[in-house]
């Protein structure tokens, strides 16, 4: 079985607390055969970072360098990251509550959706919102995921394609029309491939700048713990997880801000 998949059941185990999104999402999606990391969404709630952490601690998993699986930092939009190791595989698993892009009664939403679902991964949507990084091999899958929605709106909302774009513009101009007035690159359709290709450019730079500015300001504001992490990590080293846990909590207070946004006085899109 896939690790991750085996990891998600035991997640929920009672209840639905976690995720699965991003890669293995995609992998689920039929749309890529493998992805090396796992990524969950996670309920806002501290027994459910417990759980969580008593599942991890039972494979024998570590702390990656990020923020404590502590509902303060959870919510300001950090994320939780450990590792361990499945037979010769070198798992990794990383958790949010807060996903970037997604927004506050959009993620509500999904957890009501997911409550009817026999097994709980993002919908196609909200999965090309988490793909929009600064990565340009996300924009490939993207552009696969578009190829995949039947809905003709959302498709020339989110394809990566210049000729499909004009081949449904043209097949749908009223819907065409509609949509760029949220799209502006669909206003260069005109026949001209080449004028649309480097719209769809300027307009994957725009979106990867934005999360390049969005991850900055979490850099920035993890600089103080960055510097000390080699050595919390040494401090905990041969510790369960959740004796680790414990200790880091108390070392992150005071180094680590809860908010950055709020710190930052910043408020733009995540």
């Amino acid at each position: 079985m896939n690790i991750y998949v085996e990891l998600t059941r035991k997640f929920n185990e009672g209840r639905l607390r976690a995720i699965l999104s991003s890669g293995q999402a995609v992998v689920l999606h039929r749309l890529a055969v493998m992805s090396k990391d796992g990524d969950w969404l996670l309920r806002e709630e501290c027994d459910v970072f417990d759980h969580i952490l008593k599942v991890l601690d039972s494979y024998g998993a570590r702390y990656r360098f990020g923020a404590p699986l502590d509902m303060r930092w959870m919510v300001g939009g950090w994320s939780s990251h450990f590792e361990f190791m499945s037979g010769n595989l070198r798992v990794r698993t990383d958790f949010v509550c807060r996903p970037p892009r997604i927004s506050p009664s959009r993620l509500e939403s999904i957890w009501r959706e997911q409550e009817t679902r026999s097994f709980p991964f993002v919908d196609l949507i909200d999965l090309i919102s988490l793909k929009k990084t600064n990565r340009e091999k996300d924009y490939a899958v993207i552009g696969e995921i578009a190829r995949k929605i039947i809905d003709v709106d959302d498709q020339l909302r989110y394809s990566r394609s210049a000729r499909d774009i004009m081949e449904l513009c043209l097949a749908f101009p009223e819907s065409a029309t509609r949509i760029a007035s949220e799209r502006p690159v669909l206003v260069n359709v005109s026949g001209d491939l080449e004028k649309l290709e480097v719209a769809l450019d300027a307009e994957r730079r725009k979106l990867m700048h934005e999360n390049e500015n969005r991850l900055q300001r979490y850099i920035k504001a993890a600089s103080p713990w960055s510097e000390q992490w080699k050595l919390k990590e040494k401090m905990v080293e041969g510790r369960s997880l959740i004796e680790s846990h414990n200790a880091l909590v108390k070392n992150a207070e005071g180094c680590l801000p809860f908010d950055v946004e709020k710190q930052d006085g910043y408020s733009g899109v995540n």
